[in-house]
């Protein structure tokens, strides 16, 4: 009998974190035979097998659609890998208030939402019955996860699902011996922030780190078999503050504080 294909799957792999995470994994799981990459653009995905030794597969197509997720059903049908990490790194994010955001555009919201949150879930499902023991999932949260954020709400609001999702989806795995972590970084320079409609506040601008290193806390904190990912010191405190203080207090501190930028 031949033993199963040895893989990971990288959603959101264009680009930012998940582009990160394929150049990575090779270091952290030296037996990989292949790396399956799922983004909208192909050319980034071809362009970044130069930067990688281990073989990608490229699913090209949107995660909002069905056809993509068909595609990776029946290519997980066909080949019955063993995939040894699962990474959820795609996403987006706009800030402004709620209201400002539907002016702008009606489907940007739900949008968020299907692709933070419904896609995340629909990709795991189809993954799950491919991983065995010792494989591990990684669910690309946020800082925003920790507390409610005025000005950032829809967004925050998807990435406290991931956190608690990837939380007791963990705890419903461990006896199988897979483990479940969320990261949760605070702002990383990435295309995150260059889209049209982000901005990054002033008070978060001192704090943003780099991806390779968000990438390889990450990657560490996995192997440890740790639920959450925090990468530095201003992380890890904002993580304590909000279990400290009333949210009702960090919330007006937060409106006063990104509403005149965000907008």
């Amino acid at each position: 009998m031949r033993e199963r294909m040895r893989i990971a799957i990288v959603t959101g792999a264009s680009s930012g974190m998940g582009r990160e995470f394929v150049k990575q994994l090779p270091h952290f799981y030296h037996n990989l035979e292949e790396i399956w990459v799922i983004a909208r653009r192909r050319d980034c995905l071809e362009s970044l097998q130069k930067e990688v030794t281990t073989p990608l597969r490229i699913l090209e197509g949107d995660l909002l659609e069905d056809l993509l997720i068909v595609q990776l059903t029946e290519e997980l049908r066909r080949e019955r890998p063993n995939v040894r990490m699962l990474v959820n790194a795609a996403g987006f994010g706009r800030n402004g208030s709620v209201e400002s955001l539907v002016r702008k555009d009606q489907t940007l919201q739900p949008n968020m939402i299907d692709l933070n949150v419904k896609a995340l879930v629909r990709v795991t499902q189809c993954v799950l019955p491919y991983l065995s023991a010792g494989s591990r999932i990684v669910n690309l949260a946020s800082g925003s996860a920790f507390c409610p954020q005025p000005y950032f709400t829809v967004y925050a609001a998807t990435k406290a699902f991931v956190l608690h999702f990837s939380q007791g989806l963990g705890a419903e795995l461990r006896g199988k011996s897979i483990y479940v972590t969320a990261v949760c970084p605070g702002p990383v320079k990435t295309e995150f922030f260059a889209h049209e409609g982000m901005r990054l506040s002033k008070w978060k601008k001192p704090f943003v780190a780099s991806a390779d290193r968000v990438v390889r806390r990450a990657l560490e904190d996995t192997r440890k078999r740790k639920q959450i990912s925090v990468y530095g010191f201003s992380m890890r405190l904002t993580q304590i503050a909000v279990k400290m203080f009333p949210h009702s207090w960090i919330l007006r501190v937060m409106g006063k504080e990104t509403k005149g930028e965000t907008l």
